[in-house]
């Protein structure tokens, strides 16, 4: 712990010691090295500026554009409509509730009901072994 302590103070009486040594150079030379101006502020503002719009462009405006076709289809939808479940599962909306859809499946025509976010698309084609819903 102690070796640690020394090595810590040798290491600032060295820094020190190198920034003197800079401080008489310049001095003995006339000329100072340049501050930092806001130029280096700018730039970093300006770069922090633009990846917020690249963010928003590539990932936030595309996800919000995707969420507002879902939620149409999920307001659009009506009875007899052909869809299919995040599941993989097809049949033809029986009954709509507020959050819940009763579908007809297969030629038997069995029925299940299913959350209403659960459904991922509506299909426009028809399957070969499921008939039209008896209502």
């Amino acid at each position: 712990m102690m070796n640690l302590m020394n090595i810590l103070a040798e290491a600032g009486e060295a820094v020190a010691v190198t920034a003197a040594e800079s401080t008489a150079a310049t001095a003995a030379t006339g000329t100072q090295a340049a501050a930092p101006m806001g130029g280096d502020l700018m730039m970093t503002i300006v770069m922090m500026v633009a990846m917020v719009a690249i963010f928003y462009f590539l990932l936030i405006r595309p996800q919000r554009k995707k969420d507002k076709q879902v939620k149409n289809m999920l307001a659009a939808l009506k009875v007899g409509d052909r869809i299919c479940t995040i599941g993989g599962l097809y049949g033809t909306i029986a009954a709509l509730k507020d959050d819940t859809v009763t579908l007809t499946m297969g030629s038997l025509q069995n029925t299940i009901v299913i959350a209403r976010w659960a459904i991922r698309s509506v299909e426009n084609v028809a399957l070969e072994n499921d008939t039209e819903p008896q209502i």
